[in-house]
C-alpha cells in the first residue's frame, strides 16, 4: 500500500483540531506530531482514504494496534473500538472530575477508554496541568466537521 501523502496527513490534522482523536490531546501539549492511525487497520482492509484516517497520538495509536474491537468491561463482552468518522465523541464519551478523566458511556466508549488507556497516569498527570492553565482539551470544539 502507497504511503499517506503530505497533504493528507495535513488534512487528516486539520480535521482533528490538531488533536488526537481518541483522548483529545492537543498536538501542541505533547509536543510533538500526531501521527495517522488507519481506523480499519490495513491488515483488515483498511485504506488511506480519509474516512479511514485519523488523527492519534502516539500512545493511542499504539495502545490501539491493529485492532478494531475490544472488551466492553462493564457487560464483559467484546465490541467495536471507537470510529471517529462514524461515531460522536461526545455520544460514547465524557469528562469527568473537571477533565481529569475520560469515562465511556456506551459500550464503545468503554471498551475504548479501556483498550486505548485514555486515563493512564502520564496523560492524567498533563490534564492536572492543563485544567490550570485552561488548556484542557475539553475547552475545544466539539466533533469537527467531516472532510
Amino acid at each position: 500500500m502507497p504511503s499517506i501523502s503530505k497533504t493528507t496527513r495535513e488534512q487528516v490534522a486539520i480535521r482533528a483540531h490538531y488533536c488526537c482523536e481518541y483522548c483529545k490531546t492537543q498536538e501542541r501539549l505533547i509536543g510533538m506530531p500526531l501521527v495517522i492511525d488507519h481506523i480499519i487497520p490495513t491488515s483488515m482492509g483498511g485504506e488511506n482514504e480519509l474516512h479511514n484516517l485519523a488523527a492519534a497520538c502516539y500512545r493511542c495509536n499504539q495502545f490501539k494496534g491493529a485492532r478494531i474491537l475490544a472488551f466492553d468491561p462493564q457487560l464483559n463482552q467484546e465490541t467495536t473500538l471507537f470510529h471517529p468518522r462514524d461515531q460522536s465523541w461526545f455520544a460514547h464519551f465524557q469528562w469527568r472530575e473537571a477533565g481529569l478523566y475520560i469515562s465511556g458511556v456506551t459500550s464503545v466508549g468503554r471498551a475504548t477508554v479501556k483498550a486505548l488507556r485514555l486515563n493512564n497516569a502520564y496523560v492524567t498527570a498533563s490534564r492536572k496541568i492543563w485544567i490550570l492553565e485552561d488548556w484542557h482539551p475539553s475547552l475545544l470544539q466539539p466533533d469537527p466537521p467531516a472532510i
